[in-house]
């Protein structure tokens, strides 16, 4: 299918979709993911688009710098993994830059909770071998990008509930 996408050129493409695959991989971020495409949206999820055999941070690097746009699905377990924090600190890298649009959507989770660190947004370094990316520096990124992205103009989803403001945690 063409891409309908009025992205410059030098985008690859238009939307990386950053989020926690076994809190959504099969469930809200592949129906966004299909109705993106569906809509001619270029968009880069990584079980699409990296083949095996390839290095992973790299090509994840490089799609967020081809990308004119990331949407990050904050969920229950986005927190718990050091990959997904450490995609929403270059994700943040990028957008500091001045091109890249970020769209937080915090799914089933308090935008508060990202803000401040609490519930399972609650990141803390870790010892031993098993917490050696779990370090002061890389906690201390972590936070500040958690408290950066949660401070943005975002969507909350509840189940069926979609809200744009996310100055207040709403129920529906």
């Amino acid at each position: 299918m063409a891409s309908t996408s009025s992205a410059p050129d030098h985008y690859e493409y238009d939307v990386f979709l950053s989020f926690r695959g076994k809190d959504t991989r099969n469930s809200f971020t592949d129906h966004l993911y299909k109705a993106l495409v569906q809509a001619g949206i270029r968009t880069f999820r990584d079980d699409n688009e990296i083949h095996e055999g390839q290095e992973l941070k790299a090509k994840i690097k490089r799609s967020i710098r081809k990308s004119s746009t990331s949407i990050i699905v904050f969920s229950e377990n986005f927190a718990n993994s050091r990959w997904c924090l450490d995609e929403l600190s270059l994700i943040l890298r990028q957008k500091s830059k001045g091109d890249h649009f970020v769209l937080p959507v915090f799914y089933g989770v308090d935008p508060s909770d990202v803000r401040n660190h609490r519930g399972s947004f609650t990141v803390e370094a870790k010892e031993g071998a098993e917490g050696m990316k779990w370090t002061e520096v890389n906690v201390k990124r972590w936070k500040a990008a958690l408290t950066e992205v949660a401070d943005l103009k975002g969507m909350i989803v509840l189940g069926s509930c979609t809200t744009y403001n996310t100055s207040a945690y709403q129920s529906c």
